[in-house]
């Protein structure tokens, strides 16, 4: 692979930090320029903010471009989602102007599957470093700028790895969950390709609720951060129900605020944006 560039001129809806540090992604890191790099389905990447551009720069399995064009979701109006979220109410008009940058990123679905479990109970650094051990000790080598990355491991990588080999990771008890959705990816006890081929979210859901270690709230972000793309699912953590409580529920005791609940009006008032209009909630509340 050779070094590639590319420029997206005059971006709207393109901020680094509203992107990659809103919970979304783990692979992504800041440097001291403000630029971010990262590794994502077998690239490496800088990218970085020039006035109204963004700079694109990195080795690609592929046509740079097009690479950028599908990962970071260009495709898409984002203008005119924030416009119709806005108009909703003054919350999420609020939460919308904090985070005008953030675009939901069309993660590969296994990658997505993996990092979510190991996301379960644990903070951002112990995450970032788990996948960062996994990926250089079963993942592919990828030399850029006289700098070693590692890609992803795919699942095949990842055949014979045993449980207490997991562990030694830092894993905890996260190492079981992993060995076992692996095997059952492997033996297709879930089948990857055909989760792309259901347009039902409930079913794919469903789907990814018999891997071990997928909750509801997994399964949710699985949905809505990997390529599936699903924005009609809302994952609920206790950023979200909190916020969720603050603005609209307004019960005495948050922690004890049903799920369902929340569900039932995030469809109400957000209807097939509800995913979007998650992250917006869940980036302001967090960060502000």
């Amino acid at each position: 692979m050779k070094e590639q560039e590319y420029v997206l001129e005059n971006a709207t809806s393109f901020e680094l930090k509203d992107i990659f540090d809103c919970g979304q992604c783990f692979r992504w890191n800041e440097e001291p320029d403000g630029s971010y790099t990262g590794v994502f389905k077998g690239n490496v990447l800088n990218v970085k903010k020039v006035g109204e551009d963004i700079q694109f720069k990195g080795i690609c399995d592929g046509d740079i471009k097009e690479i950028v064009e599908d990962y970071f979701d260009l495709s898409r109006d984002y203008e005119k989602i924030k416009e119709t979220l806005s108009r909703i109410d003054e919350n999420m008009k609020n939460s919308v102007n904090y985070g005008s940058g953030i675009r939901i990123l069309n993660q590969d679905l296994w990658e997505t599957i993996i990092s979510f479990i190991i996301s379960a109970n644990n903070n951002i650094p112990r995450i970032k470093g788990i996948i960062e051990r996994l990926s250089k000790k079963y993942g592919t080598k990828i030399t850029w700028n006289s700098q070693e990355y590692y890609a992803f491991p795919s699942a095949k990588q990842l055949e014979n790895v045993t449980v207490e080999e997991y562990r030694q990771l830092g894993l905890g008890f996260r190492d079981i969950r992993l060995f076992e959705t692996t095997q059952m990816i492997l033996k297709k006890e879930v089948n990857l390709v055909k989760l792309y081929q259901e347009k039902d979210t409930n079913m794919v859901r469903d789907e990814l609720l018999k891997l071990s270690g997928v909750g509801p709230k997994v399964a949710d972000c699985i949905l809505l951060f990997s390529d599936l793309k699903r924005f009609d699912v809302f994952p609920i953590d206790v950023w979200v129900r909190r916020v969720m409580n603050d603005l609209y529920l307004k019960e005495a005791d948050e922690t004890k605020v049903n799920k369902k609940k929340i569900e039932n009006l995030a469809k109400e008032k957000f209807g097939d944006l509800a995913g979007i209009a998650q992250q917006y909630l869940f980036y302001w509340r967090r960060e502000a």
